[in-house]
């Protein structure tokens, strides 16, 4: 059996900025101080005019982002999740949401699956922040051909967008020849009758693996993949939950105002449903290897088996 090809989502972040440099001409990339870190560093290489490094100054970046998209370009502001929701939080709702421009962020190295750079550079509220601001899109791929996808979506969508990447390397579980991404909808990975199981992030491969387990002991799990969690898929949520009676979410973000947050948010006033939500447990992350992180806070396929199987 041939092995699994694994792309850290903020690879294909810079390659597909690259890629599609040529096919839009008013796409510009703007940076603070990391292109290495957040690949966009490809597009500097093959469009170096249209590259702007705005230095250590995050919220500077998203005032010169929103001054370009004034102005008719498609700005991308690059840095880490950490700094693009959190330190410039201010700029993106009152320069960017509120006058609702034409931003795009790339926020990578989102999550606990950080590792090494420990608590201060793993954000795990940034789905929560950006998500109370109007007007945002809130996207979070699952593999490198659902990130590619997106950020074309976000090329051509008319207002802000919010895009997480990870710097893990993950399974790629979605067939190019045959993926369609679409803003606000979401993909139904694995059918099944006794518990939905709505993920987003890496943590969707996670739950497809945990599917499996669970099926050897006879469970049959749904396995829902939520890659824009605003707007979120409400249709598609609700039929899952009438159709199987449990839900449970899986994000690699804080329980509180993510994925779970926006899922119970939908069934409560639409369907009531008994929900578990499987996440990052109201607390900061540690300094460790990305694996052994996501294994400790229980984001690995094993744990979430676990979890819900004791949970049923």
């Amino acid at each position: 059996m041939s092995e699994v090809k694994k792309i850290a989502t903020r690879e294909s972040y810079g390659n597909a900025l690259a890629e599609l440099g040529a096919q839009y001409p008013d796409l510009v990339v703007l940076d603070a101080d990391l292109a290495g870190a957040t690949k966009t560093g490809v597009f500097k290489k093959a469009f170096p005019d249209r590259h702007i490094d705005c230095g250590i100054a995050e919220g500077n970046m998203m005032g010169v982002a929103a001054g370009l998209a004034a102005a008719g370009k498609i700005p991308f502001a690059s840095t880490f999740a950490m700094f693009a929701a959190g330190r410039a939080f201010e700029q993106v709702r009152n320069s960017v949401g509120y006058p609702h421009l034409n931003v795009k962020i790339g926020a990578t190295h989102a999550g606990i699956s950080v590792g090494e750079d420990g608590a201060s550079h793993q954000c795990n509220e940034d789905i929560a922040l950006m998500r109370t601001i109007p007007g945002m899109t809130v996207i979070n791929p699952a593999d490198d051909v659902e990130a590619k996808a997106a950020v074309k979506a976000a090329i051509e969508h008319e207002g802000p967008v919010y895009l997480r990447f990870g710097r893990l390397a993950v399974p790629v579980i979605n067939d190019p020849a045959s993926y369609k991404f679409e803003i606000g909808k979401g993909i139904t990975m694995r059918e099944g009758k006794d518990v939905t199981i709505i993920a987003t992030g890496l943590e969707v491969s996670e739950s497809l693996e945990a599917a499996k387990m669970l099926e050897a002991d006879g469970v049959s799990a749904e396995v829902i993949n939520i890659h824009t969690i605003k707007p979120l898929d409400a249709e598609l949520v609700v039929a899952s939950a009438k159709k199987t009676g449990k839900v449970v979410t899986v994000e690699e973000h804080s329980v509180i105002g993510g994925l779970g947050g926006a899922v119970a948010e939908v069934l409560g006033e639409q369907a009531p449903t008994k929900m578990l939500r499987i996440g990052v447990n109201d607390t900061f992350g540690e300094s460790g290897p990305a694996k052994a992180l996501i294994e400790k806070y229980g984001l690995d396929a094993k744990s979430i088996y676990e979890k819900v199987k004791g949970w049923l």
